[in-house]
């Protein structure tokens, strides 16, 4: 096909057109919807659907003369292979970088000239970064554009799949006591109401579950509480009759989903009303009138589902178990065909390992969508093989297999590589630095609230010292039967701001890795809890804190330099692989349960089988 008939460049001359009705002459098209989401409902993929871009994350400009798509480093081959032909530039940024989005739209736009952009799925935060920079500039900022509407054909509308409860036992703390304590926080914040448009706070604060978003058992909601009631603003016939008179017991009411604008502008003067500034956007805080006074702070729900209680943490290592038995099920299977010759491709990995999870108690569906990545394919940090595009399993290399499950005690995310036929030392070498860094985090003993970029160092310092990096971060939280990236805290360079403190029940993935474009890519990747940490001191220097591993699945010592360990690294690892094997035999039989034994050997000559 030639380029000029490709169908992003047609669907971009519409929007142009529009554009030019609108007398805009550049539009912002962030990933992003009206509630500030990471993973989008169909209606709000614009990026997507005018870039040809299917990356999770990333920014659209498009402007009268030319467009561009601003991406970071883990999308960037698969950006460049899929923007090919669609007249979309790519521009590489650092992660979550609005800066040079900015500039690049002052340098295309002159003085007098407009941007416009869709105030209604771009975050208070953000527009406020984009108003501030265009005035600068003297260019007229327009955010009541949403122009995708008059040249999307065929938009998808709202989802309409229902809601349902998460109940007890997995649903460890009440729906009235998450209430209670939400309104404890507004009352020492000194608010009289508590707006939140967030999906992953509104389903964990009402126990509550959907299928609106892809792999996150979320749905599309806004949420008003006050005093004394709370009002859930949710499109048509998702609730049923019995959920709705459960949700009124609790002081819980629903409304029409486009009414929550409405509700925001009935809001009396003189109330006080609590937003997160990151997770509503700017058109609904628009709306609230002048004589309400606006408290910008970190959702309290956000800090509260972060904190993992001790019901929940137990729930999360059973999950865990059930998590790693299917792994292993998975691998006994996959290395059986590879040794009969089978040829095996990239999809087979993810149709066998969602096999085996989907027989094990509790799960309810991936987390993700699997990365099993081959050789040059693995040096993509968010690779998919779709059946368009995917490599078979021939010949020698690394293949990199990062997956997760959604299961009603907890939400897991692992990821391992496997040799393929022989590697080479420079494998070896690459993998046992990334193992290096994994492991130089996973005994970090810290002080309570230390911000978690401050920890980033310990996994990046094994590679930093051969001169190498990776581009993502090194750990992002993670939710109870909720999102795979859950804030507030995260480890990674990020600015360090106060909300991204370390706090008990806190889960965080750990996950160094290292990539050679076209070669192969390496990442390993556990979850860990933080718990209390006892030390020699007792506590005369503050509260400590230290990882549990909670991901249960033999890392692979075929592709381990042993030489370049140290003997405490060697003996992490022998003490992990004895937890695994202790805590995964139970459950498993066979072929699965010998190749358990044959994987979690002791790398050293003392055969340590002590817990981890």
């Amino acid at each position: 096909m030639n380029a000029p008939t490709t169908p992003i460049r047609s669907r971009l001359d519409k929007l142009r057109t529009a554009m030019s009705s609108a007398g805009v002459q550049a539009l912002y098209v962030p990933s992003s919807d009206p509630h500030v989401s990471e993973y989008l409902p169909a209606r709000w993929r614009g990026r997507e659907w005018f870039s040809g871009f299917t990356g999770s994350m990333g920014t659209l400009v498009v402007g009268a003369r030319r467009a561009a798509l601003f991406a970071d480093s883990r999308y960037w081959s698969q950006a460049e292979r899929e923007l090919a032909g669609s007249g979309v530039d790519l521009v590489k940024t650092g992660t979550g970088a609005l800066k040079p989005v900015l500039d690049w739209i002052t340098a295309e736009l002159k003085a007098g000239e407009m941007l416009g952009f869709d105030a209604q799925v771009v975050s208070l935060a953000a527009a406020q970064q984009i108003r501030s920079a265009m005035v600068a500039a003297g260019i007229v900022v327009n955010g009541d554009s949403d122009l995708l509407e008059l040249a999307w054909p065929g938009r998808p509308g709202l989802p309409t799949e229902p809601i349902y409860e998460h109940v007890a036992p997995h649903a460890a703390v009440a729906r009235a006591d998450k209430l209670a304590h939400v309104r404890d926080e507004m009352k020492q914040a000194g608010a009289t109401h508590h707006f939140i448009s967030s999906l992953d706070d509104i389903a964990w604060l009402l126990n509550l579950r959907g299928a609106d978003v892809t792999f996150n058992p979320v749905f599309v909601a806004h949420l008003l509480v006050d005093a004394d009631a709370a009002t859930l603003f949710l499109a048509q016939g998702k609730c049923s009759e019995a959920l709705q008179a459960t949700l009124a017991s609790n002081g819980v009411r629903i409304a029409p989903y486009e009414q929550a604008p409405r509700a925001l502008g009935a809001i009396a003067g003189g109330a006080v009303l609590l937003v997160d500034p990151r997770r509503i956007t700017a058109g609904l805080r628009d709306a609230v009138p002048a004589a309400v006074r606006v408290i910008e702070a970190v959702n309290p729900s956000t800090f509260a589902k972060s904190r993992k209680t001790d019901a929940q943490a137990q729930f999360v290592r059973e999950a865990m178990e059930q998590d790693g038995a299917a792994m292993c099920e998975f691998y006994a299977r996959f290395e059986a065909a590879l040794a009969r010759g089978e040829r095996l491709s990239e999809l087979t990995v993810d149709e066998w390992i969602t096999e085996a999870r989907s027989k094990r108690p509790g799960f309810v569906g991936r987390s993700f969508n699997t990365i099993a990545g081959f050789n040059g394919n693995g040096a993509m940090p968010h690779y998919h093989a779709t059946p368009e595009s995917y490599s078979w399993l021939d010949g020698d290399g690394l293949l990199l297999i990062d997956s997760g499950a959604q299961y009603l005690g907890g939400t897991t995310d692992i990821t391992r590589v496997w040799p393929i036929g022989k590697i080479t030392a420079a494998h070896q070498r690459d993998y046992t630095l990334v193992l290096k860094g994994m492991i130089g985090l996973s005994v970090a003993v810290f002080p309570r609230g230390t911000p978690g970029p401050m920890l980033d160092t310990l996994a990046r310092l094994p590679l930093w010292q051969a001169g190498l990096d990776y581009g993502h971060g090194t750990g992002h939280g993670v939710g109870y039967f909720m999102n795979v990236h859950e804030g507030p805290q995260t480890i990674s360079k990020a600015v360090v701001e106060p909300h991204m403190a370390m706090e008990p029940g806190m889960i965080t993935s750990n996950e160094p890795g290292l990539y050679r474009a076209d070669q192969w890519g390496v990442r390993i990747e556990n979850l860990v809890l933080n718990v209390p940490c006892d030390t020699p001191e007792h506590g005369a220097f503050g509260e400590m804190l230290k990882f549990e591993t909670l991901t249960l699945c033999p890392i692979d010592t075929r592709c381990i330099d042993a030489s370049m360990l140290r003997e405490d690294e060697i003996a992490w690892l022998d003490d992990y692989h004895a937890m695994v094997r202790a805590r995964l035999a139970p459950m498993l039989a066979g072929d699965a349960l010998e190749w358990l034994n044959a994987r979690t050997q002791p790398l050293s000559t003392s055969g340590r089988e002590s817990s981890a």
